[in-house]
């Protein structure tokens, strides 16, 4: 294990559970130290205590990233450590599923402003420091969702095909620097996801096989380090994410449809 003064700072967006709490312990199971930040502390203090015994420093920031004074917070309590981010993982977001005629535009504007809007601005922030320095990795959780149109899910499918190209893109931009982007797409994944995006009762919803979010960390993590563009975790998610990059955007809207419309769990 590094010297704690020399370990590398990993911040984890969303990190208090899910798909973010593991992305946290497989970077403090391989000498990163952590700065967690989502919008429960009580949340993000137990997340706090489970990764303890890997010997990794963990610091915690509570605020809601979807508001930008939130997010000048966080980039502040960066700073404030004096430790430059060797990776940062922009893995905060919420859903909401249902028909868009009939979903809260509220909570639609909410998602919108964390999963986009609060992106952009913590990556410009971290981002300006790396390429001062020409060191760092991006690491943007997307969603195998970005592969198709996302009926039932239409905002949030949308904000994370954002995710998708917006960080294809900058992979391009940096692509002569010292920074690596991948993005990351997991499938349907055992998460509290589809409690919170009010979907237990859709077919993706109710699968019993959803993905370990423990394995879909330990591939992005790999990806990671490997300076991959992408990874789809699992050869069944690969294969349905190509299958949906090639299929007429009409098919694979209905085949999502199937998925993720209320009731077709029965």
């Amino acid at each position: 294990m590094t010297d704690a003064a020399t370990r590398p700072l990993a911040v984890v967006t969303g990190g208090s559970n899910g798909i973010g709490l593991e992305l946290a312990r497989q970077f403090a199971e391989n000498g990163h130290d952590l700065l967690l930040a989502a919008e429960d502390e009580a949340h993000l203090r137990a997340a706090a205590g489970a990764l303890a015994a890997t010997g990794a420093g963990v610091d915690i920031h509570a605020s809601d990233l979807g508001q930008e004074q939130a997010v000048e917070a966080l980039y502040r309590a960066i700073a404030a450590t004096g430790r430059p981010v060797d990776v940062l993982c922009v893995n905060a977001g919420i859903g909401l599923g249902g028909a868009f005629v009939e979903t809260d535009l509220s909570t639609e504007l909410q998602m919108i402003d964390l999963n986009i809007r609060g992106a952009v601005q913590l990556t410009k922030l971290v981002l300006k420091d790396m390429v001062a320095r020409d060191s760092g990795k991006l690491l943007f959780t997307s969603s195998i969702a970005a592969t198709m149109p996302d009926p039932f899910e239409a905002v949030y499918g949308g904000t994370k095909v954002f995710l998708r190209w917006f960080g294809e893109a900058l992979r391009n931009e940096l692509k002569d620097t010292g920074i690596t982007v991948t993005v990351l797409m997991p499938g349907v994944t055992d998460t509290n996801f589809f409690n919170r995006a009010d979907m237990l009762d859709t077919r993706a919803g109710g699968m019993e096989n959803k993905d370990d979010p423990a394995d879909v960390a330990k591939a992005a993590y790999a990806a990671l380090m490997a300076d991959k563009d992408k990874v789809l975790p699992k050869l069944k998610n690969k294969v349905m994410g190509a299958i949906a990059d090639a299929l007429p955007d009409k098919t694979a809207a209905q085949i999502h449809r199937g998925l993720s419309e209320p009731g077709s769990a029965g």
